[in-house]
């Protein structure tokens, strides 16, 4: 039980989550009698998966390296409860009664998200994984003029849970950053 606090401390979990924490109540604050306009929670989701990419990587990448654990279970393990927290922090705020969206809504955009931010934490380093995730928004909220298909997957983020092309673009994102992140690791 030990190394697992020793790793939440060292993964900066505990300031993690008071910033997704602090997004969650700042989405609550905003979204009290909001209509369904997805941008809202689409923002918080996208500030608490940044907020816990930093813990993507730890203090000193070479001691990590040279630790005597097989790292790959536990980086997929934490890839994955990014996505879950994240989540179940927002789906709790819905159900303080903000309008976040629906369960599929949600956990589809963590699970994305949180991919993106492994695949971040791969190219650029656990330092600046979050700017894969923040460039995707910023992408999704002023879309060009595309074709629908590519706008689909530009704007997976705000469209709505039923759609195809948003739902597969979210479970590559997902599986690709975490086998990504399991097998590689955060760039030094």
């Amino acid at each position: 039980m030990r190394w697992l606090v020793l790793y939440a401390r060292s993964r900066q979990v505990p300031a993690s989550a008071a910033a997704v924490l602090a997004a969650a109540l700042a989405m609550w604050f905003l979204a009290r009698g909001e209509g369904t306009d997805p941008r809202l929670p689409v923002l918080a989701l996208t500030a608490a998966v940044t907020a816990a990419s930093i813990g993507l990587g730890g203090q000193d990448s070479a001691l990590d390296r040279t630790a005597a654990v097989r790292w790959g279970p536990r980086r997929a393990v934490h890839v994955l409860l990014i996505g879950a927290v994240v989540a179940s922090v927002l789906l709790a705020v819905r159900a303080m009664g903000a309008d976040v969206g629906t369960t599929a809504f949600v956990v589809r955009d963590s699970a994305g998200l949180a991919g993106l931010a492994a695949v971040g934490a791969v190219l650029c380093g656990a330092q600046h994984a979050w700017t894969l995730p923040v460039g995707w928004l910023t992408l999704a909220l002023f879309p060009a003029t595309l074709p629908e298909v590519a706008h689909e997957i530009l704007a997976w983020l705000l469209l709505p849970p039923g759609t195809a092309a948003a739902t597969w673009v979210a479970v590559t994102l997902a599986v690709t950053g975490t086998v990504a992140y399991a097998v590689v690791g955060p760039r030094r």
